[in-house]
């Protein structure tokens, strides 16, 4: 336990200290021949919304000459886009910036951003400046801070509650984001790279962050008891939107949620969030940046692997926690509204909107948007933005929704679906709609093993063991990462599949679809070619003893893990 009166800080926090305010040499090493950055400075980027990354495909490629060709260095840009909210432009800017100094995708990512790919040390402040000008950005997409704030993406208007959940998350954003003005000196105003001379340096207030920003990222999400679309207990705060009158009056808040794991540090683990209270419209701001302050004044600085606020909250009991946090918002936090989650919605397909218009939800698989022989997915999505002009969300399955469509085009939008190749809400299966997967391999620097490669054709397999079963119209989530940092949430769906080891996975069974429960280990080291087959005896037992209306998530929960192993053949594990 860390305190605000003398921490002990691990070499990165003394490093984000020392920095100018996150500034560090950036501006130096964006001017010189290299076509990488130092270690100081690939901790400080991350801060300013990317990473570098090097392609693990080409690592072993050669030279004519047959020496070794060296690792081929790029970056990764994540866009914060509170709620996934997006104009048409500001979609078609991505698509444009992807083309011209990317690999040529985007990425629609599990927190509802944009990321892209492949791009070069030459071109990184071209392509941030790019962003910048579509008035999204960079800042806080990654780092040591408030991350991107998530929300239902859903554009109903027949009530105050779905807009309400959008401003507030974007509301949220803007109080909690750094105020350090090294970004804007570094990527937008400033194109000789702003070198800063030391004796002239005048740091900005950081009221929030302080010196040293936050121990380690940090979440939050906001949903509605019947739509946890964007999983709420899987963040550090969590907020439950508390309806009355067709208005939300406030919010349950969750804290301490958190997905990622170091196997080798036994004292890691993923977590949900535990419920700290109810908190009205009007406080919310104040609570969640006094949820933000504890974090800062007590997370973990000395081990990183620690420094999640699942385990202060954990350390000192929700109850000390509550305290604290009430000591420094200025008021006792409110009792809890009796409100349970029930349901979850992907968004699919057509709805109405509730203003005489519709919105379309469309799946794209695991998240990317390229074009693929038939599949034409950026092609697809470029000729309907551009055609029809439609504002957008990114919903946290990695999918798109377009907004506020007449009526008058449904056809339209469906043929230019239809002519790329992208197929229907309703002409895919429901595990399909409900899966997704890291990017992981070739370009994650931290992946043990495939996952977005791999997933479509492990989806397909899955979809013909359900379908041999007669289950194929079961709604199974299937979560799938490349290790265990969980950054596309494995713990908590019906299935939760984690790399390993090289080809291997860790099988996770009883979660659900819904978020609101931890899964167990079912199987471990499993090789990819026998995930379906190691499963098909769970399935199996599934059909023959489920409860009416029971989902294969809860039975697998009520089951548990020994039953399901012995009626497997496995050995107890």
């Amino acid at each position: 336990m860390t305190s605000p009166e003398g921490p002990k800080l691990s070499k990165l926090e003394s490093l984000k200290e020392g920095s100018h305010q996150l500034r560090g040499t950036i501006a130096e090493e964006l001017l010189n021949e290299s076509d990488q950055f130092s270690g100081d400075s690939l901790q400080l980027l991350k801060h300013h919304g990317t990473y570098q990354q090097d392609d693990r495909d080409l690592r072993k490629a050669k030279n004519p000459d047959g020496t070794p060709k060296g690792k081929s260095y790029s970056c990764m840009i994540r866009t914060r886009v509170p709620g996934g909210k997006v104009t048409s432009d500001q979609f078609l800017a991505e698509l444009d910036l992807c083309e011209k100094y990317g690999d040529g995708t985007v990425r629609l990512t599990t927190r509802q951003g944009f990321q892209l790919h492949g791009v070069i040390k030459g071109n990184l402040r071209d392509a941030i400046k790019g962003i910048n000008e579509t008035k999204l950005t960079t800042l806080a997409a990654c780092g040591d801070v408030n991350r991107n704030v998530m929300a239902c993406p859903a554009p109903y208007k027949n009530n105050q509650v779905f807009d309400a959940m959008q401003n507030m998350a974007y509301a949220i954003a803007e109080h909690l984001r750094p105020k350090t003005t090294a970004y804007f000196d570094l990527w937008i105003t400033d194109e000789d790279g702003n070198k800063t001379n030391e004796a002239e340096f005048q740091p900005v207030e950081e009221p929030i962050y302080g010196k040293t920003y936050l121990p380690r990222k940090f979440k939050i999400g906001i949903a509605l008891p019947e739509d946890n679309c964007v999983d709420i207990f899987t963040q550090d705060i969590g907020l439950l939107g508390i309806v009355e009158s067709d208005e939300i009056v406030g919010y349950n808040f969750y804290v301490g949620g958190g997905m990622g794991v170091t196997p080798s540090k036994k004292d890691t683990y993923p977590a949900l969030g535990k419920l700290l209270g109810f908190v009205p419209n009007d406080q919310v701001l104040a609570v969640a940046e006094a949820v933000v302050k504890v974090q800062r004044d007590f997370g973990n600085r000395e081990d990183r692997k620690r420094a999640r606020m699942k385990y202060l909250v954990d350390d000192l009991g929700i109850e000390k926690f509550r305290e604290k946090v009430a000591e420094y918002f200025g008021s006792e936090i409110a009792a809890p509204r009796d409100v349970e989650v029930t349901g979850i919605d992907d968004h699919m397909g057509w709805h109405e909107q509730g203003d005489g218009k519709l919105f379309l939800g469309v799946n794209i698989e695991n998240g990317r948007i390229k074009d693929d022989g038939d599949l034409r997915i950026k092609s697809g999505l470029r000729k309907i933005l551009e055609t029809y002009k439609l504002d957008a969300r990114i919903t946290a399955k990695q999918s798109v929704i377009f907004c506020d469509i007449d009526p008058a085009d449904k056809q339209g939008i469906e043929q230019i679906l239809a002519d790329h190749g992208m197929k229907r809400a309703e002409e895919l299966t429901l595990i399909r709609r409900f899966s997704m997967a890291c990017p992981a391999l070739p370009m994650c620097g931290l992946s043990i093993t495939e996952s977005e490669r791999v997933m479509p054709d492990l989806i397909t397999e899955f979809e013909e063991e359900l379908a041999r079963l007669d289950l194929q119209d079961e709604r199974i989530s299937v979560n799938m990462t490349g290790c265990p940092n969980g950054c596309a949430r494995p713990y908590v769906p019906d299935i939760g599949l984690v790399g390993k080891a090289v080809g291997k996975y860790t099988v996770f069974l009883g979660g659900n679809s819904l978020g609101n429960r931890l899964a167990f280990i079912y199987d471990d080291l499993v090789p990819l070619n026998e995930v379906t087959s190691r499963l098909s005896p769970v399935l199996e037992f599934f059909k023959e003893e489920r409860q009416p209306g029971e989902a294969f998530g809860d039975f697998c929960h009520r089951m548990g893990k020994e039953t399901l192993q012995e009626k497997a053949g496995l050995a107890a594990k």
